[in-house]
């Protein structure tokens, strides 16, 4: 699939009120912090909404085709952001920063806690002092009882989505059956399969990684808004002060 095809899959299937509430979520906890690499930046709308808010950007992403997108996407803007091809489990060559997110859920992607220790442990080392590293995560309850079962079917004329999801072989985790049918220039339709594993583990498991990495002060909160997690919260956001 051309990256210009994906650009329009990522961005269809997509919830884009979400960016919004990211960065309403990171205004609240930036301070006066304007320094900021982004971690799996995608197809860049937020990068660009960071950089729109007088934020200096950095925007990494392990996938080429996705920061050419998201390139294109600051052009258009008209914001100057950086752009950098690599892998959030070295971010040895990167600089520093003030402040560091990742979200989106991308930290489910890691395999297993080694992997996530690693992020952390990274992003710590590139941090700053008085730096900050917002993240967040599926919840348990996410992960556990929502996510089974779900299924999910978009179509358009030209286009057609289906995400079905089941529970995966390691203990909170999820697998992600994405099908798409895309028309292409010709009328006909190409059909793309992923699998997308994601993997979340108990809040305690996250601040003692946090921890073993040197976070002196972690702030926990659930679903876009300052408020303690619940049983129900679906998304754990984590506020993480060098």
């Amino acid at each position: 699939m051309s990256y210009e095809t994906f650009a329009f899959v990522y961005d269809e299937v997509m919830d884009t009120s979400l960016y919004q509430r990211w960065l309403d979520f990171s205004l609240r906890h930036l301070d006066e912090r304007k320094q900021i690499l982004e971690l799996a930046c995608g197809t860049g709308a937020l990068a660009v909404e960071f950089a729109k808010n007088g934020f200096d950007v950095t925007a990494l992403d392990l996938s080429e085709e996705m920061l050419m997108i998201a390139s294109g996407r600051a052009e258009e803007a008209e914001v100057a952001i950086q752009f950098v091809e690599g892998d959030m489990l070295d971010l040895s060559d990167v600089g520093t920063y003030e402040a560091i997110t990742c979200f989106s859920d991308s930290i489910c992607y890691m395999e297993n806690e080694m992997d996530v220790q690693q992020v952390f442990d990274g992003v710590y080392r590139i941090l700053e002092e008085d730096g900050v590293f917002i993240f967040d995560v599926h919840s348990i309850y996410q992960i556990d009882e929502v996510f089974p079962s779900y299924s999910y079917h978009y179509q358009t004329e030209e286009f057609a989505f289906l995400w079905d999801s089941y529970e995966g072989e390691e203990a909170h985790s999820i697998e992600h059956f994405l099908t798409f049918f895309v028309e292409d220039e010709n009328g006909h339709f190409m059909r793309e399969d992923e699998l997308h594993r994601e993997r979340t583990y108990p809040i305690e498991t996250y601040l003692l990684l946090l921890e073993n990495a040197g976070f002196s002060h972690v702030e926990v909160c659930a679903d876009f808004i300052d408020s303690e997690p619940n049983e129900k919260s679906r998304r754990w956001f984590f506020v993480c002060h060098k």
